[in-house]
């Protein structure tokens, strides 16, 4: 953390604290709430156990996101990371209710997370394939691969009926003009709740448009007690499990490339003891979504992009925005509030917010990495065409099997296995860890 970022912290009022843990909350909100609403609409749930899916998702979401900020024994990674469901697990999840029930899914989920926790040291050992080429690369297919979200939230949502309106396009671009002329206007705490005063501002305005639902608060109950296996006992099935252990492994693949993100934003330079103490909090917060009948948990890369604009990269944001979402869990009145955010407002946010996580890929592999060698350059060329083209084409892999799908679904995990890949081709294990030890030299250097 730099000398302006400390000081910042140390007299910080907790007031804004609390505002920078919400702005986090509502970064992250959209995507928590998408996949307890996809899932549970395939399944066919009622409106009530609806409800109780997305309220423990959140409430979920709190407590996964605590596990990883306080380091406690073997578990947490120690790093300002928010977590939420792994909307890769959607498509494995209602494929297994469909086929054998909603218990089998969650007996898969509790064994996923089992076996995430049983092999977080060996995972933890994968660091040496992490040099700056790879991690520089990861965090821009990140970023690339997210923009594609952001826009169509911006347009009015995928499926909308008003999709591309005018009114949703000045309401996105208008806040992402006003988070610029925030960022240029402004310093210190103004700057750094630009997102949330633009989320703000855009709501409004979208309220005198007539664009806000107000019928989903006034729905909404004020308490909602949760509890272990809502849906009835676990139940276990092999083909379920090995399922949601490839969802799991995938999640870890992905978790690391923010992990090591998040490790050069707060310049922090992480040890496979690290790695492994996150990929078990991630385990055990996957044990924790089956036993609660919520979902698998993995990191938010959305969240990272906000702490590039927001600069502030200390914890106890990051343990507001956890009290935040345990509490949204139990009190769906106040859950609902966020909900009036119009998709076209959030996606305006969120054009700023993933075009930092891309700049800031590109920040580390312009001084970490030597661009003057072409393989390098082929690297970086496939490895995040790879990611954007299986994120934009992603039906390309539609006859492949599932299973596989499930890997090459994702651009991600596609971009960040072509980087290890090509990586391991043109400068094999020895340069990774040559690259490694030069990334920690320049770090403590620095």
């Amino acid at each position: 953390m730099s000398t302006e970022d400390r000081v910042f912290a140390r007299h910080r009022h907790p007031a804004k604290t609390i505002s920078l843990g919400i702005q986090h909350v509502l970064a992250m909100y959209a995507g928590a709430v998408i996949v307890p609403l996809i899932v549970g609409g395939a399944l066919g749930f009622t409106p009530e156990q609806l409800t109780y899916l997305v309220a423990i998702d959140l409430l979920m979401c709190g407590v996964a996101t605590l596990l990883q900020v306080w380091k406690f024994g073997w578990f947490g990674i120690g790093l300002p990371v928010v977590l939420g469901c792994a909307f890769q697990a959607v498509m494995p999840m209602i494929a297994i209710g469909k086929e054998f029930g909603v218990s089998y899914i969650y007996g898969a989920i509790i064994a996923s997370g089992l076996f995430i926790i049983l092999l977080s040291g060996v995972f933890g050992k994968l660091i040496r394939f992490f040099p700056p080429i790879v991690t520089g690369s990861v965090v821009t297919i990140i970023g690339v691969t997210l923009i594609p979200v952001a826009f169509n939230d911006l347009a009015g949502g995928v499926g909308s009926p008003d999709f591309g309106s005018g009114e949703n396009l000045m309401l996105g671009f208008g806040v992402l003009l006003f988070i610029i002329l925030m960022n240029k206007l402004s310093t210190g705490f103004l700057r750094a709740v630009s997102i949330l005063i633009g989320l703000v501002a855009g709501t409004i305005a979208a309220v005198l448009m007539g664009k806000v639902n107000f019928a989903e608060i006034q729905d909404a109950s004020w308490f909602h007690m949760v509890k272990p296996f809502y849906f009835g006992m676990p139940e276990f099935n092999a083909t379920a499990i090995i399922t949601m252990i490839i969802v799991a492994v995938v999640s870890v693949a992905e978790s690391t490339g923010v992990f090591l993100a998040l490790g050069k934003i707060t310049e922090r330079e992480l040890t496979s003891k690290d790695l492994a103490r996150g990929y078990r909090a991630e385990g055990l917060a996957i044990m924790l979504g089956g036993i609660f009948n919520a979902f698998p948990y993995t990191t938010y890369s959305q969240n990272v992009g906000l702490l590039q604009m927001s600069r502030v990269k200390t914890r106890d944001v990051i343990v507001v925005a956890g009290i935040f979402l345990i509490l949204l869990g139990f009190v769906p009145k106040i859950a609902a509030i966020t909900t009036l955010i119009p998709k076209s407002v959030l996606g305006g946010a969120m054009v700023a917010m993933f075009g930092m996580v891309v700049s800031s890929g590109l920040r580390m592999l312009g001084s970490q990495v030597d661009l003057n060698r072409h393989e390098n350059l082929l690297i970086i060329a496939c490895s995040v065409g790879m990611g954007l083209g299986v994120t934009t084409v992603p039906t390309m892999f539609a006859q492949l099997p599932e299973m596989v799908q499930i890997l090459t679904g994702n651009g991600i995990v596609a971009g960040t296995f072509t980087a290890i890949v090509l990586n391991l081709v043109f400068n094999g294990i020895k340069g990774d860890k040559q690259a490694v030890d030069q990334s920690s030299s320049s770090t403590q250097a620095a």
